[in-house]
């Protein structure tokens, strides 16, 4: 896609977990996730619309892989909700792991949306948890505010932007993925399956520059 974007005032840039335990150095680095700051910053200023999610967990989550004695990180559960990956501890609520990276420069967010912070259920996806039927409420909170595009950016592409375009097309939104403002962990073949997914659902993968 190389036309540059026209915008409209229903557009909205949602920022997904621009964490520091995601970025390296971090609990759960996502492979050069700081890269997507810069991109970030440079077209946060485009939109009058902005939102950031954010992981919170409790500590002893169940996502976890320190709660389920015998199982190492990137194992998998079973849990009430179906088959879970097991992660290190990360975005504990409170920690500077679940802070957002220092350089991330996004004034005009208007929201910031934290998920994950129910100690039984995980939650990926900006819109509902790992169950997918419970939902964050951000659905309404976009529909309330007349939003009906959604450019998405962040970490890590291949789980939590993922699950939030997918679950935005499902609930009616128009959906295009930043992918030069994302990076991902390709656990055993994801980063591939996520660009099956998004091209099946008819959502756009764009750059930036198309933007900025």
């Amino acid at each position: 896609m190389n036309d540059k974007i026209t915008f409209a005032g229903t557009d909205l840039l949602l920022v997904i977990d621009v964490q520091n335990d995601f970025c390296p150095g971090g609990n759960l680095a996502v492979p050069h996730g700081d890269e997507v700051v810069a991109h970030i910053n440079r077209i946060a200023g485009r939109f009058a619309h902005v939102v950031l999610t954010q992981d919170w967990h409790p500590a002893g989550h169940q996502s976890f892989a320190s709660s389920h004695p015998g199982k190492r990180p990137f194992d998998t559960a079973e849990l009430d909700y179906g088959i879970q990956i097991l992660w290190p501890d990360h975005c504990v609520q409170g920690t500077s792991g679940a802070d957002f990276h220092s350089a991330l420069q996004v004034p005009r967010a208007e929201l910031v949306l934290r998920k994950g912070f129910r100690a039984a259920i995980d939650s990926y996806s900006a819109f509902y948890e790992n169950d997918r039927k419970t939902p964050t409420g951000l659905a309404g909170y976009l529909r309330e505010r007349g939003i009906g595009r959604l450019f998405l950016a962040g970490l890590a592409f291949d789980f939590c932007v993922r699950f939030s375009a997918e679950d935005a097309v499902r609930l009616g939104f128009a959906v295009l993925v930043i992918e030069d403002a994302c990076r991902g962990i390709d656990v055993e073949g994801s980063m591939a399956a996520t660009r099956r997914s998004l091209s099946g659902l008819g959502v756009q993968c764009l750059t930036g520059d198309v933007i900025a």
